[in-house]
């Protein structure tokens, strides 16, 4: 091998590194402009806010991707091969990370169908919350006291989820045992009386007093009563307050649990 064979080798290796330096530059800058590119859309615009982050880490992933094959390809590295590598590693990282991968299937379920957003108050399995975020991998909710809970995604989707904030309204459901010997137009009016002096309870569905059950030792009377979802907490201790004064005020008694035994 003469001196003008390896000098042309060595022009020639430098022309493809600088070309292959000079898309992995370019490319990357014109990838990382690109991934923007959907924010400027009123639609996108209107995805949930996770699900934007997905997306557009998702292509900004996909647009690297094709730079670097590009460039590889610039230099002489055979694209077979180079596929070929990436296969091998996908086959061996997916056997390694099974659960992080049903993780993020379960992340990108979660986003795209929606069961549930954050801010929503939902029931998970045995865990109560509000939804924080959902996230590639975990969904956060914080519940009543203030804990922080992060669920796996996998499990999200085979699990039944309770969502009580999407419809807006709740219905809020009150039992009193009254009395045998109550009369029984005296607790219509005191338990009417009390949920209509309640400002929170709408007026549509109105709300009813019904005698739901004679049982043992009592006469069982429900209230129902339509609130706003963030209003039920609020209303359900009212009407557990406001319905024993109610009830002490009209004279009702409330009756202990008791049985009669004869002894023959």
């Amino acid at each position: 091998m003469d001196i003008a064979t390896i000098t042309d080798f060595v022009l020639s290796a430098g022309v493809n590194l600088l070309k292959g330096l000079l898309i992995l530059v370019f490319g990357f800058f014109f990838a990382h402009w690109l991934a923007k590119l959907p924010d400027k859309s009123k639609k996108f615009a209107k995805l949930d806010p996770s699900l934007r982050t997905f997306f557009r880490n998702l292509l900004k992933l996909t647009l690297y991707t094709v730079v670097i094959l590009t460039a590889a390809n610039v230099l002489g590295v055979p694209l077979t091969s180079v596929l070929t590598l990436f296969a091998s590693a996908g086959v061996a990282i997916s056997l390694a990370m099974q659960g992080a991968l049903s993780n993020l299937v379960g992340g990108l379920t979660l986003l795209i169908l929606k069961p549930i957003k954050s801010g929503e108050f939902v029931k998970i399995g045995d865990y109560e919350g509000t939804v924080l975020t959902i996230g590639a991998f975990y969904t956060d909710l914080r519940t009543f006291d203030n804990r922080h809970i992060s669920l796996p995604n996998n499990t999200l989707t085979n699990t039944a989820i309770v969502n009580y904030t999407r419809e807006g309204t709740r219905r809020v459901d009150m039992t009193y045992s009254v009395s045998y010997a109550s009369d029984l137009d005296t607790v219509y009016a005191a338990l009417s009386r009390m949920i209509g002096n309640c400002a929170s309870v709408l007026p549509d569905p109105a709300p009813t007093v019904v005698l739901q059950k004679c049982a043992d030792s009592s006469v069982d009377f429900t209230v129902r009563a339509w609130v706003k979802a963030e209003d039920y907490w609020n209303v359900y201790f009212y009407m557990t307050d406001a319905g024993k004064r109610a009830l002490d005020e009209a004279g009702i008694e409330i009756p202990f649990p008791q049985m009669d035994v004869h002894i023959r």
